[in-house]
């Protein structure tokens, strides 16, 4: 692993074809024999849904299932009550979020206020913990009965950044990593988890704020100006992009380069298997 010393500040435009040839100083670094990174990137701090893992379409039919109802009993004829849509308002306001704060933000889009109730409301409820608890219960029945697919590219990735002796970590707002991971063959795969769970017991605010991401840099031992956030989440570029990260790499599974690019991602992709060397 290389030295711990400096920091990596890059700025590339998402718009190149090949990553590993961008404009401005940074393109000139040093890369990875492995990965088409700089050399000074000495750990990968992954989002999970999106981007190690296919769940996201899974997560945004049970955001859509737990939504609607309350949509469809509040319909008055206005714009303001229109379904869930599983691209869009995902995206926007629930997609890499904790599950509470997507009740919230998503309400809030829709003008919507509802009490906040307890944790133990049950499923459906017309509390914000009601309808955190409803999605939870139909995410939870979705991996159960569909299982979980990894996105091969990155698994290529993460073969070549272990091989590289780079430091991994999977930092997700899911207080289902762990369930996800193991329905993935993917557990032991990673030096530091840090989900929803971890999040909770040490009162770490979620994303966009880049506190976890901070947190797994600091067990890793890797400054964040030496550490790259891998995600496919608006909230979760703007998180390493509030962290200092050395570089923010946003993954466009849906198509949304610009918008990766505009909410803090300093290098966009299709898929992370463009980051994989020939070499």
């Amino acid at each position: 692993m290389t030295s711990s010393e400096g920091r990596t500040a890059i700025r590339r435009s998402p718009g190149d074809e090949d990553p590993a040839a961008r404009e401005g100083p940074a393109a000139r670094e040093e890369v990875s024999p492995r990965l088409r990174l700089p050399v000074a990137v000495a750990a990968c701090l992954f989002d999970l849904d999106g981007v190690l893992t296919s769940t996201e379409r899974l997560h945004a039919w049970a955001w859509k299932q737990a939504f609607d109802p309350l949509l469809a009993d509040r319909r008055t004829g206005s714009e303001a009550c229109r379904p869930f849509d599983r691209s869009a308002d995902y995206r926007r306001y629930v997609d890499g979020r904790p599950r509470l704060e997507g009740v919230r933000s998503f309400l809030s889009s829709r003008r919507i206020t509802l009490p906040e109730g307890t944790p133990g409301d049950p499923p459906g409820a017309e509390t914000v913990h009601g309808l955190a608890n409803a999605k939870n219960a139909l995410a939870l029945r979705a991996i159960a009965e569909c299982g979980v697919d990894v996105y091969p590219g990155s698994v290529r990735f993460l073969d070549a950044a272990s091989r590289a002796g780079m430091s991994t970590a999977v930092v997700s707002a899911s207080a289902n990593t762990m369930a996800v991971l193991e329905a993935a063959g993917m557990t032991g795969r990673f030096d530091v988890i840090v989900d929803g769970v971890v999040a909770a017991r040490r009162a770490l605010a979620g994303k966009p704020r880049p506190d976890t991401y901070l947190a797994a840099a600091t067990e890793l031992h890797v400054p964040p100006g030496r550490a790259a956030v891998i995600e496919d989440a608006l909230a979760g570029v703007e998180a390493g992009r509030a962290g200092g990260f050395g570089l923010v790499i946003g993954v466009a599974r849906g198509g949304d380069r610009a918008g990766l690019a505009a909410h803090g991602a300093t290098l966009v992709v299709d898929d992370l298997a463009e980051l994989v060397s020939d070499r």
